[in-house]
C-alpha cells in the first residue's frame, strides 16, 4: 500500500494532466490537489476547475500569479542582463521556481506528503521543478508519472482516457497544435513537429505573437521607457505594474515583427534541442536596459556583470534558482542597479530595437569630457603616454627577448 495519502499536481487541464490525476487516483490510491497557475499564458484558466471536478478533485487552486513572476521572477532576472548561450531569453526555466514555490506552500496548506508533475523525462522541466521543491521541503517526495509509467505516447493517453472515462474534448484536440508548447508572460516556446529538423525553416502560421518583420508596418513605433533600481516602472510617462509593462511590450513588440528566435540549445539533461521563442516584451527590455546601464555604470562594475551573466543564466536554466550562489550573485547584481535610473528611448523598427536616446541623474556620461570639440582643458591627452607605456612595457620586454607573436 501506498505511504502517499495526498498529492499536490501541477495541473494545467490538458490531456497529460488530466491523465495524471486518474492516474495518482489509481496507482497511489491517494487523494489529489491541483494547482493551476495563471502566468500570463493567454490562455483562460478557469476551465481547469471544471474538468479536475470531473475528476473527484476536492481541493482545487487556480491563482493569478501574473504580477509575482514579472515583478519576483522576470524583472530580478533581467538586472542581470541574463541571457542562455546568448541567445535564449530563459522564459520557460524562470517560470519554474515560482511553480515549485507555490506546490511546496500549497502541500503545507493541505498536509500533502507529495507533490507530482507532468514534465517530460527528456527535459529540463523536470529537473527545475524537482530541485526547487527539494530546496524549499528537503524531505518532500515527488512524483513524475513520465518516468513510471508506460503511456508513452499520445495514442495510449487517448486510450487510457477511453478506458477511464476522463472526458476529453475531442473537436480541441484535433485541432491542437503540432507543436510542444510553452507560454506565460515572457515568452512562448515551441519544440517538435517540423522542428526536429534543424534544416526546416519554421512555418509562418506558427507563430502566435508576432507578425514577421517583412509585415511589420512602414512606421517605427517610439517608446520611452522610464527605470527605477534597474527596473521598468513606467512606460511613456505612465506608471504601470510589472505585469503590465510586460504585456504592453510584447504587444507592440509583436506588432513590429520583435522577438522571434530559432535556437538549438544544450540541454542540462545532455541533449540538443530545436526550439523556437517569441519574446518580444523582453527582447524590448533587454536592450533597454543595457541601454540604461551604459551610462549609470561604472566601467568595471559593467565588465563584473557581464562576466558574472553567463554563471547566472547557467544556474537559472539548471533550475538552481533557490540555490545559495543565485541568492549571492542577486545581492551583487541587486547592489548594482541602485543607480540604474533613468530614462531609455527606443526605436522599434522591422524586427529591430534600436537605442536612439538615454538620459539619467545618475549618468556618468560626462560631455565636457566626451566632446570632440575644445574640452577647456577637462582631459589632457598627455596623461595617456604613461598609460601607454606601462601597458606596452611587458610586450617590448617579450619583442626584445625574440618571442614573437606569430
Amino acid at each position: 500500500m501506498s505511504d502517499v495519502r495526498k498529492v499536490v499536481l501541477a495541473y494545467s487541464g490538458g490531456l497529460d494532466t488530466s491523465v495524471i490525476v486518474k492516474w495518482l487516483q489509481e496507482t497511489y490510491g491517494c487523494e489529489v490537489v491541483t494547482f493551476t497557475a495563471d502566468l500570463g499564458q493567454g490562455e483562460e484558466v478557469e476551465p481547469a476547475r471544471a474538468k479536475a471536478q470531473a475528476l473527484g478533485v476536492k481541493e482545487i487552486y487556480i491563482e493569478d500569479l501574473r504580477e509575482t513572476f514579472v515583478r519576483d521572477y522576470v524583472f530580478p532576472m533581467f538586472r542581470a542582463n541574463t541571457v542562455y548561450e546568448g541567445e535564449y531569453l530563459l522564459g520557460t526555466s524562470i517560470a519554474r521556481p515560482l511553480i515549485a514555490r507555490r506546490l511546496v506552500e500549497i502541500a503545507n496548506e493541505t498536509g500533502a506528503d507529495a507533490i507530482a508533475h507532468g514534465a517530460t523525462g527528456k527535459g529540463n522541466d523536470q529537473v527545475r521543478f524537482e530541485l526547487g521543491a527539494y530546496a524549499l521541503k528537503p524531505g518532500v517526495k515527488v512524483i513524475a508519472p513520465w518516468r513510471e509509467w508506460d503511456l508513452t505516447s499520445r495514442e495510449k493517453l487517448m486510450a487510457y482516457c477511453e478506458q477511464h472515462e476522463i472526458p476529453v474534448d475531442f473537436a480541441q484536440n484535433k485541432k491542437k497544435s503540432p507543436y510542444s508548447m510553452d507560454a506565460n508572460l515572457l515568452h512562448i516556446s515551441y519544440e517538435g513537429g517540423v522542428l526536429e529538423d534543424p534544416w526546416t525553416e519554421s512555418e509562418e502560421e506558427m507563430w502566435r505573437w508576432s507578425v514577421s518583420p517583412e509585415a511589420a508596418p512602414d512606421q517605427a513605433t517610439y517608446l520611452d521607457l522610464s527605470f527605477e533600481n534597474g527596473d521598468v516602472v513606467a512606460i511613456d510617462g505612465q506608471s504601470m505594474q510589472a505585469h503590465d509593462i510586460l504585456s504592453y511590450l510584447n504587444r507592440v513588440g509583436g506588432e513590429n515583427g520583435i522577438g522571434r528566435l530559432d535556437i538549438v540549445e544544450n540541454r542540462y539533461v545532455g541533449m540538443k534541442s530545436r526550439g523556437c521563442y517569441e519574446t518580444p516584451g523582453g527582447t524590448i527590455l533587454l536592450r533597454a536596459h543595457r541601454a540604461i546601464e551604459s551610462i549609470t555604470l561604472d566601467r568595471e562594475s559593467a565588465h563584473l556583470k557581464d562576466e558574472l551573466m553567463p554563471r547566472y543564466a547557467e544556474l537559472v536554466y539548471n533550475g538552481y534558482w533557490w540555490s545559495p550562489e543565485r541568492r549571492m550573485l542577486q545581492a551583487a547584481i541587486d547592489q548594482s542597479q541602485i543607480v540604474v535610473n533613468g530614462v531609455v528611448r527606443l526605436k522599434l523598427y522591422k524586427g529591430n530595437v534600436i537605442v536612439v536616446g538615454r538620459q539619467s541623474e545618475d549618468s556618468l556620461f560626462d560631455a565636457s569630457i566626451a566632446t570632440f570639440e575644445d574640452d577647456a582643458g577637462a582631459y589632457d591627452q598627455k596623461d595617456a603616454e604613461g598609460f601607454i607605456r606601462l601597458n606596452a612595457l611587458r610586450l617590448r620586454i617579450a619583442a626584445s627577448r625574440g618571442r614573437s607573436n606569430d
